[in-house]
């Protein structure tokens, strides 16, 4: 993850937000996943992911490429577990890498979901993370 030139260095964990006590789903690993990545995040957590959930998880992390399928069909399943106020992290790999997850496809996915764009963070060299929320208030 970058940080600017004289800054404290922050974990990853820490900036998408994960801590100890949290639960945490990982959906979508792979051998070309960011294994300092997972090694902070299990740092932070001092546990290991939730991989079979008994109850409602406060995060998923969701690795996705782009010839993985249909990106909504991913999203709509990775909230099967996912509790009420919990949010979900897309990993996708950076733009000009294999697998790169073009924004006008992840916007419509995100809608066909029914979740809403929250922000999107550089958590590696080689991958990004755009956080996904569930939309606050009613639906019309």
């Amino acid at each position: 993850m970058s940080t600017a030139p004289g800054a404290a260095s922050t974990s990853s964990a820490a900036v998408l937000g994960i801590g100890p006590g949290s639960a945490v789903q990982e959906l979508g690993w792979d051998s070309d996943v960011d294994d300092a990545l997972r090694t902070d995040i299990l740092d932070s957590l001092g546990e290991d992911f939730v991989y079979e959930a008994i109850e409602a998880v406060d995060v998923v992390l969701l690795w996705w490429r782009d010839d993985d399928g249909d990106l909504g069909d991913g999203l709509v399943d990775a909230l099967t577990d996912l509790s009420a106020s919990g949010y979900l992290w897309l990993f996708s790999p950076r733009v000009g890498r294999d697998g790169y997850v073009d924004p006008a496809d992840l916007a419509e996915a995100a809608l066909t979901a029914g979740l809403a764009l929250a922000n999107t963070v550089t958590v590696s060299k080689a991958w990004q993370a755009q956080k996904l929320v569930r939309p606050k208030g009613s639906r019309r």
